[in-house]
């Protein structure tokens, strides 16, 4: 059975808890929330009297201590080379996405490239490579001592999951997850988790804009406003909050979050010549922002995000031009994420159709 990290770990020693399917033993680090077994690769939920509180965090450690202007993001990308998740092809898509969201972020939006945190797995500096603890700290950085007038941008690039909701703040019963690239070692990052990061701390003022492509990543945020294309063909609003009453918003801020809807039946993209592939749900964002006028609304920008991924999201090549298309001129587009609808998630409803989107 893999170490899962037996040792003390910040002041704060480790708990044994049963696999939930198989009953091996697992090894409980501070704070983890969910582990994955080495024997039946099934993920269990750690209850909340089995977790061991992460220690007090005081300033970020030297790697992240980087330029904090007033835009500022994290692009996480993972291609899970090296047989680093059991069952799955390495993904070529995600490190392309990192690149191509830089890009645009830099280029359209003039976001300073020192306020740009990547993390991707083909980096040989062991602070940017997008482990569990270190996409912790990225998000941390992105968000800590936020005030007025910042805009923030997470982006990640890779694997999905679900796991079995217990405590009671999911409508549909789970979980939604992302998979760091030591996933099998440590577990995925709940979205239970990600909300209290980079969520909850946004105050007045703050706008933070989080794209996934990842499977199962409609709602990985734990925002609780979902707004997705109706059987009329018009994008409307839903109501997510949890039956619980947790509260998932923010702390006067804005949260919005672009992903996708996926059954999770399509299969995961093995693509090992196609160094230039990209992410259908990365692709679609950056090729609607690119083609869309400055100050396009959210409907706007998500109808043409639908349109894209409906004429080419699933494969083929396509001639990108301006930021995405500086590196290379032909991407082929590859739906590793299996998503067959954009979607947009809130932390509060607005009018899509006459609010314009800006980062």
């Amino acid at each position: 059975m893999s170490n899962f990290g037996g040792r003390p770990h910040g002041g704060h020693g480790t708990a044994t808890i049963p696999c939930k399917y198989c009953r091996a033993p697992l090894s409980v680090i501070p704070g983890e929330r969910a582990i994955q077994c080495a024997h039946c690769n099934c993920v269990t939920r750690i209850r909340r009297a089995d977790r061991i509180p992460l220690p007090v965090m005081g300033p970020l450690t030297a790697p992240f201590q980087r330029a904090r202007g007033k835009k500022r993001a994290v692009l996480v990308g993972i291609t899970y080379a090296g047989g680093m998740r059991r069952g799955c092809g390495e993904l070529r898509g995600p490190i392309n996405d990192v690149k191509c969201m830089r890009n645009l972020l830099c280029q359209r939006f003039g976001f300073p490239a020192e306020c740009i945190i990547m993390l991707t797995d083909d980096q040989r500096d062991p602070f940017r490579l997008p482990t569990k603890d270190n996409i912790r700290m990225a998000m941390q950085w992105l968000v800590q001592g936020c005030s007025y007038g910042d805009s923030l941008v997470f982006h990640f690039s890779g694997i999905g999951a679900q796991v079995a909701d217990d405590d009671g703040d999911e409508v549909d019963g789970y979980d939604e997850a992302l998979c760091p690239m030591d996933a099998f070692q440590r577990g995925p990052i709940l979205d239970d988790e990600i909300n209290e990061a980079i969520v909850r701390p946004l105050v007045h003022g703050v706008r933070l804009h989080a794209v996934v492509d990842a499977s199962y990543s409609a709602t990985v945020l734990d925002l609780p406003f979902l707004c997705r294309v109706a059987r009329n063909g018009y994008w409307q609003w839903e109501d997510q909050r949890p039956p619980s009453g947790a509260w998932k918003g923010t702390s006067g801020g804005q949260a919005v979050l672009f992903s996708g809807y996926s059954d999770g039946k399509s299969n995961f993209a093995v693509m090992p010549d196609a160094y230039g592939s990209v992410g259908a749900m990365t692709h679609s964002f950056v090729r609607a922002v690119e083609c869309e006028p400055r100050g396009v609304t959210y409907g706007r920008l998500l109808t043409s995000m639908r349109t894209i991924m409906k004429c080419g999201g699933g494969g083929g090549y396509d001639d990108l031009q301006g930021p995405i298309g500086a590196p290379m001129q032909h991407h082929q587009v590859a739906n590793f994420s299996g998503v067959q609808e954009p979607n947009l998630s809130s932390s509060e409803m607005f009018d899509i159709y006459r609010k314009p989107f800006v980062l």
